[in-house]
């Protein structure tokens, strides 16, 4: 299967529009049937929105921690966000999504090939974040920042290590 970007539908949807133009005729109904092929599974796109949420969520904090009077609501909603949308990630990674299937995301399929370490390493995250959310709440800015050193580093790195492709 070849690699599909959004790039490559956007480009095709010109030529459909002029064979459509042409007349119905059985090449016009088999461009389309090709490129329909070339969807990318809704998970796919859900997941890379899901993970753009998560990033969203992490400028947040940050921005927060790095001004002189953070404001703790922002922060504490910000985190139970990351909490929300790492729970959500199991169900966004279905069986053959990945890079090696050529499809355009960054997930390799060592995540069906160790399952068990995929959802362990989610769990992972998810426990991290839970505790973000309880610091968070504390209302501690510096304790807020180490937690979420621990959570990048011990949830999201962790599980880039091994089930993404390395964007270095």
């Amino acid at each position: 299967m070849t690699r599909i970007t959004k790039a490559r539908l956007i480009a095709a949807t010109p030529l459909i529009a002029l064979l459509a133009a042409c007349g119905d005729n059985s090449e016009t109904e088999e461009v389309i049937e090709n490129v329909a092929s070339l969807d990318v599974p809704a998970e796919i796109a859900q997941r890379q929105d899901n993970f753009e949420g998560i990033g969203d969520s992490f400028k947040v904090i940050r921005e927060q921690l790095e001004g002189d009077a953070p404001d703790m609501a922002a922060i504490q909603e910000a985190a139970g966000d990351i909490n929300t949308r790492l729970q959500r990630l199991p169900d966004l990674f279905p069986e053959g999504t990945s890079v090696e299937a050529g499809f355009d995301t960054e997930a390799l399929a060592t995540i069906w090939e160790d399952r068990e370490g995929f959802d362990e390493a989610i769990q992972n995250a998810v426990a991290a974040s839970e505790e973000m959310m309880a610091v968070a709440a504390s209302g501690d800015p510096a304790a807020v920042g180490e937690q979420v050193g621990n959570l990048g580093l011990n949830g999201c790195k962790a599980c880039h290590d091994k089930f993404r492709v390395d964007d270095d």
